[in-house]
C-alpha cells in the first residue's frame, strides 16, 4: 500500500501498460495467455473461411491478425525460459500449417521455411537487434540511447578509452538473471552476436538481419 495524501493506493497483481501486462513478480504469464487466447480466437475465425479465401489471402489475414500480436512489443520477452514463450510458439506452429491448409500431424519446419518466418525467439532477437540498430545510426528515441553504453566510450583500468570493438556495447555486470531481461543487457547482448554493426541501412540491415537469423534457426548453411 501507498498512502498519498489522505488516500491509499492499493497495489495491483497486474496493470496493463500499451497493451503490455505486467505481473507483480515480472513472469509476463499473464500477457502471453492473453495474447495466445487472443491469436487463437483468430485462428478459429480463419479456420472457417480458408477454403473459400485461399492460400494467398489467408497468409495476409494471419499476417494481420495473428503474427501481428505475436510480435506486438516482443522485445519484452527478452531472456525468458523457452518453456514461457512456448505457448507463442504453438500458435505460430498452429498459423503455418493453416495457410497451407495441413493436417495436424504435417511438419511444421518446412511450412515455416516457405513462409519465410523466424520462430519465436529468433523474432525477438530480431526487434532487439532492430531498436540498438536504430540506436547506433542516431535514430532511436533519446531514453533508448541513454540506457545503453558503446564499448569504445568505456575507460579502462589504465584510464584509457577502449579503442577495440567499437561498433559493439558494453552489457553490464548483473547480480541476479532476472537483470538479463533489461533493455540495458538483452539489447547490446543480441546485437554484438550478429556482427552487422557496419550496416547503417535499414532495409538492408533488415534484410541481411533476417537472413543472418533465418538461417541459424534451421541451420541452413
Amino acid at each position: 500500500m501507498l498512502p498519498v495524501c489522505s488516500e491509499t493506493v492499493q497495489p495491483a497483481s497486474v496493470v496493463r501498460d500499451l497493451g503490455v501486462l505486467l505481473d507483480a513478480q515480472l513472469t509476463m504469464k499473464q500477457h502471453i495467455n492473453k495474447v495466445t487466447a487472443g491469436c487463437y480466437y483468430q485462428l478459429r475465425r480463419l479456420r472457417q473461411i480458408r477454403r473459400r479465401v485461399g492460400t494467398e489471402v489467408t497468409t495476409q489475414l494471419v499476417l494481420a491478425l495473428v503474427t501481428s500480436r505475436l510480435d506486438y512489443c516482443n522485445s519484452v520477452l527478452a531472456a525468458l525460459l523457452q518453456s514461457t514463450i512456448e505457448p507463442l510458439l504453438r500458435v505460430q506452429n498452429s498459423a503455418a500449417p493453416l495457410i497451407f491448409n495441413l493436417g495436424k500431424r504435417e511438419h511444421v519446419s518446412p511450412c515455416l521455411i516457405q513462409l519465410y518466418w523466424l520462430p519465436i525467439r529468433y523474432r525477438i532477437t530480431y526487434k532487439l537487434c532492430t531498436l540498438m540498430h536504430n540506436v547506433h545510426i542516431g535514430k532511436s528515441p533519446r531514453y533508448l540511447a541513454d540506457i545503453v553504453q558503446p564499448t569504445s566510450s568505456r575507460v579502462t583500468r589504465s584510464g584509457l578509452r577502449s579503442l577495440s570493438k567499437t561498433d559493439s556495447y558494453t552489457t553490464p555486470r548483473l547480480r541476479t538473471k532476472f537483470g538479463e531481461w533489461a533493455f540495458s543487457f538483452s539489447g547490446p547482448a543480441s546485437w554484438n552476436y550478429t556482427l552487422l554493426h557496419t550496416i547503417f541501412d535499414t532495409s538492408v540491415f533488415k534484410n541481411k538481419l533476417k537472413t543472418y537469423l533465418f538461417r541459424m534457426a534451421f541451420n541452413i548453411q
